[in-house]
């Protein structure tokens, strides 16, 4: 399934889980699963991505949609996809990348922060558009894009995305966020990432 949204549906949050472990791959699964978040993004510059991302998808099955994210090259697409990634997330839009993750069969979102960058990153057959840095890009910005942009656009604001600003977004047209460091930081353990991913998915529910 190359379509975001039905993950997307109940709690259209994505946990970017930079700098986590493979020890706690299965655990992080199992919490994120638990607090109602089905989609994860491993970026690559973590330690040993590849081996979390392979515990995570085994450990997910059918249950949680497990991606990559920083992919910048065709050859870690590559990776990825051995490792079972089923969604490449980038911080940039670099059409090869985005085709290359098609031709695999992923779910593809490529980072823009431009009007141009975005309908490049369309034409390359992006599934999605990631907002980025979302600090840059407040509620306004993304009123204005949806416009111009095609309507059925996925728009995922990345960065600056916190409980009192999500209704702004959504009013504007946003159709999902990634978190990062509100949900996980390095070291932080299972129980300390199980409460705040509980309390981002109620706080987002409130909002909205």
């Amino acid at each position: 399934m190359t379509d975001l949204r039905p993950w997307l549906r109940d709690l259209p949050l994505i946990a970017i889980l930079r700098g986590i472990t493979p020890v706690d791959a299965e655990g992080a699964v199992d919490t994120l699963d638990a607090a109602g978040w089905r989609v994860v993004e491993v970026p690559l510059n973590s330690p040993d991505a590849l081996e979390t991302l392979r515990r995570m998808v085994k450990r997910a099955g059918d249950r949680l949609l497990i991606g990559a994210g920083t992919v910048l090259t065709v050859d870690q697409v590559g990776a990825i996809a051995a490792a079972g990634a089923k969604l490449m997330v980038a911080p940039n839009c670099n059409p090869d990348v985005i085709r290359a993750a098609n031709a695999k069969g992923m779910i593809t979102a490529p980072g823009v922060a431009t009007p141009t960058e975005a309908f490049a990153a369309l034409d390359a057959g992006a599934d999605a558009l990631k907002m980025f840095p979302g600090e840059l890009l407040p509620p306004p910005a993304v009123k204005a894009w949806r416009a111009v942009l095609p309507p059925e656009t996925l728009l995922l604001p990345v960065g600056g995305v916190a409980p009192d600003n999500i209704a702004a977004y959504m009013k504007a047209g946003a159709n999902g966020f990634g978190i990062g460091t509100s949900v996980y930081k390095p070291g932080m353990t299972i129980a300390e990432m199980s409460a705040r991913a509980k309390a981002l998915a109620d706080a987002f529910r409130n909002a909205h």
